[in-house]
């Protein structure tokens, strides 16, 4: 063969590679697109669920991380994908989060980036999916992980009265957050390996919430409350913080529906624990905004620099559906939850040009003391940064969706 056909051969041949590509490229790019414009056509859920994925197409990737991480906000996140595979039996949706488990939990029990010696109450809640994926998958270091978890429980630093501090580092503090860390985890546990001997254990942690953080007048519960009284933003007769948030009130909404679900109608609690989600619910009432949503600062709605914020409107609507569902609330909260969750959706969600969508205004994070300060002001609360799609609201937004099957 001479070099001039030899060129001529090898010229066409790559050619026909390229335009082939180019070809199954735009097929494949047209096929993503068609998959992606349709999500409209879906129910919210999924097509919150479907826009997580598209953005992180592994688990460990939420919020942003280029790292695998140990973390509340992927157990948040993946705990709604779990309600998800639950009800669709899409096991598109349990493999995403076995998948971030498989990753995080080694042979031995041990959880990457997991410290038990920091004693983070935050750090409980992520082990809420190694129930379902210990029992689909029947892999042993899966209870061994969740062992590990029940043993900082079981060591964690209390009050004087034995309600869990926050963590370690915020000796004597309990936040409505970490009611929601700890609590439907541990009651989970007892339930599901110590015939529920723990579950009076996890009632007081609310008991003691209700007693140090309540306000009289509102009925609300305050952000945190600090026995020791030595914090600048703890009240110095109460110890309580100076305002509330949305979220935390969200957080312990959230916390309330969820460990009923392992108190047996029988447990001399659980009248108790309802009472408390009843009186929280009716609490919240007179703050909701026509839009359906709440403000940041829920009581100073009309004060400048607040905003209807996305995360505690969503676990609003989700604890209120749920709590009618499973009939701790009476109906009428049913509306009260789809007017929130109407809200989400003409308000504050997006809809980006591939077809996925975007929740807006959403609390980046809030929290109290550490360095900086964080003092626990109106001014505090409302200049924290903003974050779209964060994934304290797009969990929560899931979990609303499924409860009101929107």
């Amino acid at each position: 063969m001479n070099i001039s056909r030899f060129f001529k051969i090898t010229f066409l041949v790559v050619l026909i590679i390229v335009v082939s590509a180019c070809k199954n490229e735009t097929k494949t790019a047209g096929a993503k697109e068609t998959e992606s414009q349709d999500l409209a056509s879906e129910k919210w859920f999924v097509q919150m669920a479907q826009s997580i994925m598209l953005r992180y197409p592994e688990s460990y990737q939420i919020d942003g991380r280029d790292t695998a991480k140990w973390d509340y906000v992927h157990g948040l996140v993946l705990k709604s994908f779990i309600d998800l595979y639950e009800m669709t039996s899409d096991s598109v949706y349990f493999d995403y989060v076995e998948g971030y488990a498989d990753r995080l939990v080694q042979e031995d029990g041990s959880i990457t980036t997991y410290k038990l010696e920091d004693y983070n109450i935050d750090m409980i809640n992520a082990g809420k999916i190694l129930f379902p994926v210990y029992e689909i998958t029947k892999e042993e270091k899966y209870k061994r992980a969740m062992q590990l978890l029940d043993k900082q429980l079981k060591e964690h630093p209390r009050t004087s009265e034995g309600g869990f501090w926050h963590k370690k580092r915020y000796p004597y503090q309990m936040w409505l957050d970490g009611l929601y860390m700890g609590a439907p985890y541990y009651a989970e546990y007892t339930s599901s390996f110590e015939e529920g001997k723990g579950l009076d254990d996890v009632a007081k942690q609310f008991e003691l919430i209700q007693k140090h953080a309540i306000d009289p007048e509102s009925q609300l519960l305050y952000h945190a409350w600090d026995e020791s009284k030595e914090q600048k933003w703890a009240d110095q007769e109460t110890g309580v913080s100076p305002n509330f948030w949305s979220r935390s009130l969200g957080w312990y909404a959230m916390a309330l529906v969820d460990v009923l679900d392992y108190f047996p109608e029988d447990h001399p609690k659980r009248v108790e624990l309802i009472q408390y989600l009843n009186q929280l619910a009716d609490a919240l009432i007179p703050y909701q905004d026509e839009t359906g949503l709440w403000y940041q600062v829920p009581t100073l709605g009309d004060k400048e620099g607040n905003y209807l914020e996305a995360s505690g409107s969503s676990m609003f609507a989700y604890a209120f559906a749920k709590g009618v569902n499973k009939g701790y609330l009476d109906a009428a909260y049913k509306d009260v939850a789809n007017k929130a969750f109407d809200g989400l959706t003409q308000e504050l969600i997006q809809r980006n040009e591939d077809g996925t969508i975007t929740l807006t205004q959403v609390c980046a994070v809030a929290g109290l003391g550490g360095d900086p300060y964080r003092d626990g002001s109106y001014e505090y609360y409302i200049n924290e940064r903003k974050k779209d799609n964060d994934p304290k609201g797009t969990g929560p937004f899931i979990m609303a969706a499924i409860q009101l099957d929107r």
